[in-house]
Order: structure tokens, then C-alpha cells, then sequence
């Protein structure tokens, strides 16, 4: 029987990929049209390797572009390239298709959470921007837990602040190699949603395999149904 099931949320519940893409690709015009005299393309390849370098909660990134080409910190460039960085990210911040009727079905069966690595205020501001944070009873973070996915903790005090079984959850993600695989190692059944820059990557091995493959948010209440009856048949 199942009694829970856990959510990613980049790219499981709202396209994370466009939205990155597209905000750092208006940010970087912005900053041309604010005076920048360099290619979008060059400047772009050159903001990705410094999020890359720096990491994508590094609140310094356009300051290390303009350090990266040799000029002196310009507060006016910076702006622009922030400015229109946030102005895209809430405009393409909304959750899949299909993605709130799905979870308001979920929700009146099953408990509902949500596993992912990053900084936790992060985290809820994404929720909370996507209208979803009332759905979900927890919200488990890398940063609170002190271990990011797919190790093994990270699922475990997901599990035990339900208070369910690894085999009376199911963990849905697009990441094989973390969302799958971590929550494969303790036992849960796992649904792998094929949305953003990993839609077409296969897994490396039967660990990071999932039980199930989804396109679309609201297959998953098909694939329950299909776990809970293959459940009752081996009783």
C-alpha cells in the first residue's frame, strides 16, 4: 500500500531548464543593451562557466563577469544583468502542465513531500512563487539535512518525517543520478519524469533505472494505480 510520495522540483515540477536558459540569456542582453560592447553568444558561454566555477546560489556572478573580461566592476551593467535575470525567472516560473489538478488528486489519497538539494529558503521561495507549497506536508532540503541526494540520508528523514516505509513510498524526479538512484539504495519505488535537459539521458545502470518512466505530470496517478493493484495481487 502506498502511503507517500515525494517530489523534486527542478525540472519534476516546472521547467527549471527554459527558465535558466532564458534568464541568464535576457540578463545578458540587458547588460548590451546597457553598454556591454561584447557578443551575446561569447558573453553568455562566459556567464555559464562562472555559474559553473562559482556555483548557481553565488550571489556575485555578474561581478565575476566583468572581472573575467578585464573591467572594473560597473554598477549600472551589474543592475541591468540582475534586473532582468529575476524580471525573467518570475515570468517563466510556472509549474508543468497539469502539474496542480494532479497533486490536488494526490493530495486527498496520499501524503505528499518533497526531496531536494540546495538552500532551503530557496527552495520554499520556488514553491511558494509556484503556488505549490500548500500541497506538500514536508519539504526536506540538502541544507537542513546535511547530505544531498542521492545519498542515502537525505531519503531516510524524508521517510521518517512521514513516518513511512521505503516500500510504502514512491520518489518522482527527472535525475537519474540522484533523485533515482539515492532513492532506489533505500527501497522506494521511483518515477522518473523524462522533462528538461535530462529528458533523453539514459541511465548508467540498473540503479539509476527507474521503476517507471513518465512524459507528462498527470501519468503519474495511472502509475500509482498500477503499483497499488500489482500490490494487492501479491498479498
Amino acid at each position: 500500500m502506498i502511503r507517500a510520495i515525494f517530489f523534486d522540483i527542478d525540472d519534476t515540477l516546472y521547467d527549471s531548464t527554459r527558465l535558466t536558459t532564458m534568464a541568464r540569456l535576457n540578463s545578458i542582453r540587458a547588460m548590451i543593451d546597457a553598454g556591454l560592447d561584447y557578443d551575446e553568444k561569447f558573453l553568455y558561454e562566459r556567464l555559464y562557466e562562472i555559474i559553473k566555477k562559482f556555483g548557481p546560489n553565488y550571489p556575485r556572478h555578474y561581478n565575476e563577469l566583468l572581472k573575467s573580461l578585464g573591467l572594473k566592476e560597473d554598477p549600472k551593467l551589474i543592475a541591468s544583468g540582475v534586473v532582468a535575470y529575476e524580471h525573467t525567472k518570475f515570468a517563466y516560473l510556472k509549474p508543468f502542465p497539469r502539474v496542480v489538478p494532479t497533486l490536488l488528486k494526490l493530495k486527498d489519497r496520499y501524503k505528499l513531500g518533497v526531496i531536494s538539494n540546495g538552500i532551503a529558503i530557496k527552495q520554499w521561495e520556488k514553491l511558494i512563487n509556484l503556488g505549490l507549497h500548500h500541497y506538500f506536508d514536508v519539504v526536506i532540503t540538502s541544507e537542513e539535512v546535511g547530505y544531498e541526494k542521492p545519498s542515502k540520508e537525505i531519503f531516510l528523514e524524508a521517510l521518517k518525517s512521514l513516518n513511512v516505509k521505503p516500500e510504502e513510498s514512491i520518489m518522482v524526479g527527472d535525475n537519474p543520478s540522484t533523485d533515482i538512484l539515492g532513492a532506489k539504495s533505500v527501497g522506494m519505488i521511483t518515477i522518473r519524469i523524462r522533462k528538461g535537459k535530462r529528458a533523453k539521458i539514459e541511465p548508467k545502470n540498473e540503479l539509476e533505472k527507474a521503476d517507471f518512466d513518465v512524459e507528462n505530470f498527470d501519468e503519474i496517478p495511472k502509475i500509482i494505480d498500477i503499483i497499488e493493484k500489482r500490490h494487492k495481487n501479491t498479498i
